[in-house]
């Protein structure tokens, strides 16, 4: 005879609702926020980087933050961000650190670019986003993620690589390449001396 798991009681529901309705919310992000909002927005954006490596995101030397992003992520949200040396956070940008997002050296990242790093499983159809699913998103050194474009759950955007304005890219983009478009598609290898659109 199999024994089944006693009911939870009232108690324990309660305290299950409050853990799962507060799970989001991160004290030490919000003073971190409190405390960049007196920054004047593309002002002070070494401070404001250093800042960030106070509240405990791994941030590299000589990266500059523009604005503060848009972040949100579970309890291990400190951990699930590593932006290298010497990069570009423009405005306006959206950080989903449910999973880990780890930015190379030299990266850019133009304004409103969006990662995300979950998204939903496909279920039934009275229902169709199903599950939360995580998945990491990398970003080589020297690559240029264009203003607007969107890196999806699971995608490694090779070094060097250019990711166009407005682009959705959802798999991985190699080294060197440049890539546009919804969904993003190859479209010619950079050249260091052509201007670039991104």
């Amino acid at each position: 005879m199999s024994r089944s798991s006693p009911k939870p009681t009232g108690w324990q529901k309660f305290l299950t609702l409050v853990h799962e309705e507060t799970s989001g919310i991160h004290p030490q992000l919000m003073a971190l926020q409190v405390a960049l909002s007196f920054l004047p927005k593309h002002q002070a954006q070494s401070a404001r980087a250093q800042l960030f490596g106070v509240a405990g995101f791994r941030v590299g030397a000589g990266t500059r933050i523009a604005s503060t992003p848009k972040i949100n992520g579970n309890r291990q949200l400190f951990s699930n961000l590593i932006v290298g040396a010497n990069c570009v956070i423009e405005a306006d940008c959206v950080l989903d650190l449910e999973e880990r997002i780890t930015i190379g050296d030299r990266v850019t990242l133009g304004p409103g670019v969006m990662i995300l790093t979950s998204t939903h499983e496909l279920d039934i159809r009275e229902h169709r986003a199903g599950p939360v699913v995580r998945a990491p998103v990398t970003i080589g050194d020297g690559a240029w993620l264009g203003p607007r474009c969107l890196i999806l759950s699971g995608v490694s955007v090779g070094a060097g690589a250019i990711v166009d304005a407005g682009s959705v890219v959802n798999k991985d983009v190699p080294a060197q390449t440049r890539v546009g478009g919804i969904p993003a598609v190859q479209i010619n290898p950079p050249k260091a001396s052509e201007p670039a659109t991104a």
